[in-house]
């Protein structure tokens, strides 16, 4: 049965289930007496899809945001606003329920168009303001189109959200897709409290001032009550854009966390680098399906030592550059030929851009060309693998590996970093790490650090990583894995919200 969902403050409707109906009694607290969190992102924990049936079902979605934030709220519960990755309508009659008990908070479906989905989030998000915030700004399409109707999806959200909230709740905001979202709640007269967490970099002012409607961006940004980033360089970054660009900003720094402040608002500024729920990655490493699973792998590669990649299909990950780098490294030290496999796992993503279907086929052909080049009888140097993987046979892969070559071209943290370090209970692996992933400002001591755009340094770390003694990779990972667990994904959430006064 659907009904009408009426925010108390807007008088905005939308349509829900009774069994979705906020669980409150007006206090804005959950039942841990905590306050409420509201999360908002551009996509649900889950993803609606047609069966072969005719039947609308959710499965669980996938990526790093979802990763960090699902034991979040599954710890302490509260409300999900966010897309269901469907581009029409589609009749809600109990789909998200069970996903929504099961990932122990409330979903609220944001419904959008064809054409929101092409112009708001592969345009807009994915042509715009994805590879500008990545430093590439060659791949961004400047489109007055796609702004308007990123400025209307916008709008949308926040009228799920007003409708979704009550007074008391705090609201968390999630990543480029919506930097407009605070403004567009006090266009609506909402007054909640509001933080922000961009999960991408944000680009220094060169990069950024390119961006033609830069300054409408930044106002929207300083609505927000609490804004996070993952490193420093982005805070920074954007605190030198907004002083720039905007006019009658004032700065004020107090333990860390800096004040922007505007004559008709303040905005608190830190730094809240992101994690994983550490203990959920080690101790599924140790699960039996697991441990088997890992020891087939080795097997199959009949005692090879593995190098795996595990990426999203997306040019900022510098799979190509990966790749050469390594077909370098058989081309240097031919003594690897043989004995080392590359494991490369690439998860389909935004297959309907250009540039993505550009970069797939410039990946297969790479591929193609190194076990051309360099296959022996019994053996092949890469194994690629193009689809997504189970979590299960994720962690098999991590545990599997003797080295992870996590080398992006840019990154806001990079999450499979501290995966890999996570499920490598025996501690005996080597994580070869871009300086360019916001992960190296923490793993930078233990971690092999690259400049991906330099292949022939990195094919020689890969040479040294494969003979790194015994005594070194278990000394190395051991403090990874000990950096991880102290801050882990719960830290990241206790820090952000222990701002949000």
């Amino acid at each position: 049965m659907v009904t009408r969902l009426k925010s108390r403050d807007t008088g905005l409707e939308i349509e829900g289930t009774p069994s979705r109906l906020l669980q409150h009694d007006g206090t804005a607290r959950d039942n841990k007496g905590m306050r409420r969190l509201v999360v908002v992102s551009n996509r649900l924990p889950v993803a609606l899809w047609e069966d072969e049936a005719g039947e609308w079902r959710a499965r669980p979605g996938s990526g790093g945001l979802i990763t960090a934030l699902a034991p979040v709220l599954r710890r302490r519960g509260g409300v999900w606003v966010g897309w269901p990755g469907v581009s029409h309508e589609v009749p809600l009659n109990g789909q998200l329920d069970s996903a929504a008990r099961e990932a122990g908070c409330t979903f609220m479906p944001v419904m959008l168009s064809e054409e929101e989905v092409r112009r708001y989030y592969l345009g807009f998000s994915n042509e715009t303001l994805w590879p500008l915030f990545h430093d590439l700004q060659s791949y961004c399409k400047f489109d007055a189109a796609t702004w308007e109707v990123y400025q209307k999806a916008n709008r949308r959200f926040a009228e799920v959200t007003a409708a979704s909230s009550v007074e008391g709740d705090f609201l968390w905001v999630h990543d480029y897709h919506l930097l407009l979202l605070a403004q567009e709640l006090r266009r609506l007269g909402l007054n909640r409290q509001t933080g922000f967490f961009l999960h991408t970099p944000f680009p220094a002012l060169d990069i950024f001032g390119k961006l033609p409607w830069r300054s409408q961006i930044l106002r929207a940004m300083l609505d927000y009550d609490l804004v996070g980033f993952q490193t420093i360089r982005d805070r920074n970054n954007f605190i030198h854009c907004a002083e720039t660009l905007l006019k009658g900003v004032h700065l004020r720094g107090v333990s860390g966390v800096d004040t922007v402040i505007l004559p008709e608002h303040e905005t608190r500024v830190g730094v809240f680098p992101i994690s994983i729920d550490f203990d959920e990655f080690s101790r599924g490493a140790t699960e039996r399906e697991v441990t088997e699973r890992a020891a087939e792998l080795k097997s199959a590669n009949q005692g090879r030592r593995i190098i795996l990649g595990v990426d999203r299909l997306d040019y900022s990950k510098g799979i190509p550059l990966r790749l050469r780098a390594f077909k370098s490294a058989l081309t240097l030290f031919p003594e690897l030929r043989g004995k080392v496999t590359l494991i490369q796992i690439v998860v389909p993503s935004r297959e309907g851009i250009a540039d993505y279907q550009r970069l797939k086929a410039e990946i297969e052909g790479l591929v193609s060309e190194i076990n051309g080049g360099f296959t022996e009888p019994g053996w092949a140097p890469v194994q690629y693998l193009f689809r997504s993987i189970p979590r299960s046979e994720l962690l098999a892969y991590y545990r599997a590996a003797g080295v992870a070559l996590v080398t992006p071209l840019k990154d806001g943290m990079n999450l499979v970093a501290k995966e890999y370090c996570a499920a490598s209970p025996d501690e005996d692996g080597v994580l070869i790490l871009s300086e360019f992933a916001g992960t190296a400002a923490q793993l930078h001591r233990d971690a092999l650090l690259v400049n991906p755009y330099d292949t022939g340094a990195v094919a020689r770390t890969i040479h040294r990583a494969l003979g790194m003694s015994p005594e070194e990779r278990r000394h190395r990972m051991h403090r990874l894995r000990h950096l991880i667990r102290r801050r882990d994904i719960y830290w990241w959430a206790e820090r952000f919200l222990s701002q949000a006064v």
